[in-house]
């Protein structure tokens, strides 16, 4: 089997069709060419799609063939149908690898939608499908959503899909108890050897907590667990497992002082772990609901899967949601969908036309010939046309963006005749208004519109979705007047105590019947809990209602509770997410939305962090100390609508393209903040001697862009635009300065950033009105002590470690940047405390360029290896360096003057950092050692880029090659976007094999990468590495060192060496070789390897 991908494929796709002639005529039996399985721009996930099908579609053709021969005639002239991840069938002669991945959560969200979904109230549905080993979440509104990228396993996927979120907990999920978290998965049990009470040996997981409280009882489960399969769930080795981890959970909490639970019983401990899966669970529904402006109160909790009806009441509860409606089949109801589902045929293709008066016509007509096909397409499959609806679909973006959007337009019946040509001058089409539908969509997902701006169509689509008969439903009798009598009744524990739990058999309810809770409803493929003040009732086909009470404000006391510990750093975490996923969706550049160079975090009033998203690990601990600098600059000055910029080394900044905007959260009569808000994002271009903002030879601050070191960017309630313009552009006052060169992207990635603030805003201020701002404060403070708790351990492990083996707490190392500059550390640990000095004396003065690291930055590389070396899920937070002293000479490196310029010590420095604190820890070996920065523009344009490289080898891993690693997390522009969008052609990038130190653990190797330029243009490369190799550790060897090579068209070649500044030329090419990691432990033997 072969996949082809070649690049702009999806609009010229003849290369592709030549390449596939050719390998089906060397023998190839199988060939994906991506412009077929997915025409859509961006080569990466294209061709990942490709790979996928061609890895797949053998796979699945073979099965197929297998099952059809198990029937006569081999089933032919027998229509089979099979799911899609896009909820339509498809025959199965059709069936491809690519467009099967989530068939089976597909099924459940067609299953739900059309038996949840009323439409007469229209009242939207979020679909909860919890299962063993993840839980899938998904909306429906009266219109599957679809999503067209999405990453499964690692493997990002271009095609059609429902949007449907997961999150890995599930009946299966594992439970742990570290550093006084209650911790529910990712790890997962599986089906073997599955929970405990599997009877396998097992971990504990989520079905064991729900057996120990009587939720789940092994008197209604078959009879197939253990070795023999045929013995029932083992309620005891459940509840001895958990036994043992309640005395471990007890330990700890004997050990705190401000625990108000100094002692919890076992059944408080499961509780524990169910509510905090129930809040994991949560995060994805916000995240849909919230995070998409929905309010998600408002939404009826359709729940399925084989664990969901156990946990509906409480998920229910924790959203502020009233209904739950569980299908009589809600065990099955994914297999049950592919019943209700429509066969759908789709066709696509590539546009890359303005939506103009004088273009649409001629989209119209390619629209029609795509509905003809599929129609056709649907008509041969025995469809009357009567009964097929076309569904044309425009891909459109703002003309300078990447963002495109799916657009639909109105349902046209393919039985009547399809819409007529248009009147000349006629700017709507003949199928819609595809331009209002585009505005308001994009005026939904990103909260603004760009008016004057052109509408570029990348793609045509069209769904033919050809209808079929839904099956009648039975009807259930009538109950009568008596309620419905149990089989039995049990003791189940609910929260805070064991309550009297009646037993009611699915199949013995009648229609009408009414369960007021608790309540335990049993069927043969599910459990449903009905939990008190909660209230059920059997409709007309057997499927249960259940009203959701008790809704009152949750006053929580102030001392510590372990489990709402867990729930508070969950809610955390999702507030932060959700800021980010704001500030991707309204951003406007490609740094920011395509790059992904951008972080959100939450802050306590003292402004130290409370919690992060997991964005870029060098803004985060920086970010604190920006947010720290404002309070001590601004005081009390500070007042409801006010919105703080700043970007300067001084004020907490990274380096000057970081704009950093922070905002304090006021909530009602209180007159300082009680939180701040804040996100920082790279900006393409703020001015400068360089386009793009990051010279490679500036040597003051001033020559690096505009300056911010505590601006109101709105104040009161607004927007300072003019202030903001002249100060965008004060760099043009400057000698060989200019201001700005993007200043309309500035603008929009500024309000991008701004709104990303209001919703974490608004989620604080919902946070607090339901446990109060006392008690939402005071988590606040045990998140950041349940941080120092864990890193303080960590210490007393590297402690004792290291007086074992070297007779002293203390720790060494150095490294030399490429200008010779030294970076020294000792590390001087107390044991007993679980604390440490981190002493940098001995590192190089500040250089004249810039190297220079702001201190800031120093404590976001300690913060961020510390985090790592923890090796478990941990809050990243201020609570992190409490028990940290960091001593950093003045004028040095890592602490410079204030005007020093600083904007390689950020992407450079940084890295460096990282380094030698993994160097003195023994954690692993040396990384690339930099971000491999290239920036390139002029007065119009400016694009700015990081590369991959080779990560260090550790004592039980390789180093991953062509990564960006530790203090970056950004992604690089997809080919074809960064060929669309700038004068620049992509000749050469892959892996550079060998680079990687060698070791019994090797590095990871670096990466080629070759631009050929076509237009005149300034060229910044700002790298590290270039001179001194990556070091690797305990015998590993070293990593290849990098090159930058610039080959003039006249055939001239030249070492731009580790930093440049040059003028370039159309036919110019820039060549980069990245570092790769350094070895770990020394190497095999050829006569080892032998073995």
């Amino acid at each position: 089997s072969l996949a082809v991908a070649l690049i702009h494929s999806y609009t010229f796709k003849e290369h592709e069709v030549l390449v596939g002639q050719c390998a089906t005529e060397l023998g190839f039996e199988h060939v994906s060419l991506s412009s077929d399985v997915m025409p859509m721009v961006r080569i990466v996930p294209r061709g990942f799609t490709a790979c996928v099908d061609a890895y797949l579609t053998p796979c699945i053709k073979k099965y197929v063939e297998s099952f059809a021969c198990g029937f006569k005639n081999n089933l032919k002239d027998v229509p089979v149908l099979f799911m899609q991840s896009d909820g339509g069938l498809t025959p199965m002669e059709t069936f491809s690898g690519s467009r099967s991945i989530l068939s089976g959560p597909a099924g459940g969200v067609v299953g739900y939608a059309k038996t949840s979904y009323s439409e007469k109230d229209k009242v939207p549905v979020i679909g909860f499908d919890m299962g063993g080993t993840s839980t899938d979440v998904s909306r429906y509104d009266g219109h599957f959503d679809h999503t067209f990228e999405t990453t499964t396993a690692g493997v990002t996927i271009q095609a059609p899909q429902l949007d449907i979120s997961t999150v890995a907990a599930g009946g299966g999920s594992m439970l742990f108890f570290r550093s006084g978290l209650f911790v529910v998965g990712p790890e997962s049990a599986g089906a073997h050897p599955g929970p405990v009470c599997y009877r396998k040996g097992g971990p504990l997981t989520v079905t064991d907590a729900n057996v120990c409280l009587g939720r789940l009882l092994p008197d209604y489960f078959p009879k197939i667990f253990g070795h023999s399969e045929r013995e029932p769930l083992d309620k005891e080795a459940a509840l001895a497992a958990f036994r043992r981890l309640t005395h471990e959970v007890n330990l700890f909490l004997k050990s705190q002082p401000g625990s108000v639970n100094k002692h919890m019983t076992l059944e408080q401990v499961a509780m524990g772990f169910v509510n905090v899966a129930n809040e994991s669970m949560c995060r994805p529904i916000r995240a849909l609901t919230q995070g998409k402006g929905f309010d998600v109160s408002n939404h009826l909790l359709a729940c399925f899967g084989g664990a969901g009806a156990q946990h509906a009441c409480a998920i229910a509860r924790a959203l502020g949601m009233t209904k739950v409606l569980i299908h009589r089949y809600a065990g099955i109801l994914s297999a049950y969908g592919m019943a209700l589902a429509d066969v759908v045929e789709e066709a696509q293709e590539p546009c890359a036309m303005t939506y103009t008066a004088g273009n649409i016509p001629l989209i119209d007509a390619r629209i029609k010939a795509l509905s003809k096909r599929c129609t056709e397409a649907l008509c041969q499959q025995g469809f009357e046309k009567q009964n097929i609806l076309v569904e044309p679909f425009l891909h459109m973006r703002y003309d300078r963006t990447d963002c495109a959007l799916m657009c639909p337009s109105e349902v046209i019946k393919s039985g009547s005749s399809m819409p007529s040509a248009l009147a000349d001058g006629q700017t709507t089409s003949a199928f819609g208004d595809f331009e209002s539908s585009f505005e308001s969509r994009y005026k939904r997902e990103f909260g603004f519109v760009l008016p004057g701006r052109s509408i570029i169509v990348d793609d045509i689509r069209v769904r033919a979705v050809g209808s079929t008969a839904l099956p009648e439903s039975e009807w259930l009798s009538s109950g009568g007047e008596q309620p419905p009598q149990p089989v039995k009744t049990v003791q189940c524990y609910f929260e805070d105590c064991y309550h009297p739990t009646p037993i009611y058999l699915l199949k013995n309810l009648l229609a009408g019947d009414l369960i007021s809770g608790p309540g335990i409803i049993i069927d043969d493929n599910c459990t449903i809990v009905v939990e008190p003040s909660c209230c059920a009732q059997v409709l007309k086909h057997g499927d249960i209602s259940i009203e959701v009470g008790d809704f009152k404000e949750e006053k929580i006391g102030l001392e510590l509770d372990a489990v709402r510990l867990s729930l508070f750093s969950h809610r955390f975490m999702s507030i932060a997410e959700q800021m980010g996923k704001i500030l991707q969706r309204t951003s406007i550049s490609t740094n920011i939305k395509e790059r992904l160079d951008f972080s959100c975090a939450l802050f306590g009033p003292d402004g130290g962090l409370v919690c992060n998203a997991p964005h870029i690990p060098v803004h985060l601990g920086a970010m604190q100390e920006a947010v720290q600098y404002q309070m001590m600059m601004l005081g009390d000055n500070l007042v409801a609508g006010d919105v703080l910029l700043s970007n300067h080394p001084q004020a907490g900044g990274s380096h000057l393209p970081d704009l950093t905007i922070i905002t304090p959260v006021f909530y009602k009569d209180e007159p300082r903040p009680v939180f701040f808000v804040a996100n920082r994002g790279h900006h393409a271009d703020i001015g400068g001697i360089a386009p793009g903002s990051m010279p490679a030879h500036s040597h003051t601050i001033l020559e690096e862009g505009a300056t911010f070191v505590s601006f109101k960017v709105v104040q009161a309630g607004v927007f300072q635009q003019e202030a903001l313009i002249k100060a965008l552009n004060a760099p043009a006052l400057l000698p060989h300065c200019s201001g700005t060169r993007n200043l309309r992207d500035n603008l929009a990635d500024i309000q991008a950033q701004i709104a990303a603030n209001q919703k974490g805003i608004t989620l604080v201020t919902e946070l607090i009105d339901h446990y109060g701002l006392e008690a939402v404060q005071a988590y606040m403070g045990y998140v950041q002590d349940n941080a120092e708790v864990a890193i303080r351990d960590l210490l007393r492990l590297v402690a004792h470690s290291a007086i074992s083996k070297l007779g002293k707490a203390e720790l060494h190392a150095w490294d030399r940047m490429d200008d010779g500059s030294r970076i020294c550390l000792t590390v001087k640990l107390n044991e007993k405390e679980g604390s440490a000095v981190f002493d940098f004396s001995g590192t190089g003065r500040e250089v004249y360029g810039n190297l220079n690291a702001p201190r800031a930055v120093t404590l976001s590389a300690i913060l961020y290896c510390l985090r790592c070396m923890v090796g478990h899920d941990l809050p990243l937070n201020q609570g992190c360096l409490v028990p940290v002293r960091v001593l950093l000479p003045r004028n040095s490196l890592l602490n410079p003057s204030a005007d020093a310029a600083v904007v390689g010590g950020n992407v450079l420095t940084s890295q460096r950092v990282v380094d030698v604190i993994f160097h003195a820890f023994n954690t692993c070996a040396a990384s690339q050692g930099c971000m491999n920065n290239i920036t390139f523009g002029d007065e119009t344009l400016g694009y700015y880029e990081t590369i991959g490289g080779g990560a260090g080898a550790g004592p039980h891993w390789h180093g991953r090659s062509g990564i960006h690693t530790h203090m970056t997390n950004t992604r690089i522009t997809d080919p074809e976007i960064l060929e669309r969008r700038y004068p620049v052609i992509l000749q050469r990038y892959h892996l550079n094999p060998g680079t990687g130190g060698q070791g019994k653990f090797s590095g990871g190797d670096g990466v080629v990468r070759e631009l050929l330029f076509r237009k005149h243009l300034h060229l910044s490369v700002l790298t590290e590495r270039r001179v001194f190799s990556p070091y690797g550790l305990q015998g590993g060897h070293p990593g290849s060192c990098g090159v930058n090579l610039l080959f003039f068209k006249s055939g001239r070649m030249v070492n731009l060496g580790s930093k440049a500044s040059v003028r370039i030329s159309p036919g110019d090419l820039l060549h980069v070789e990245t570092p790769g990691g350094g070895g770990y432990g020394p190497p095999f033997s050829q006569a080892e390897k032998n073995v």
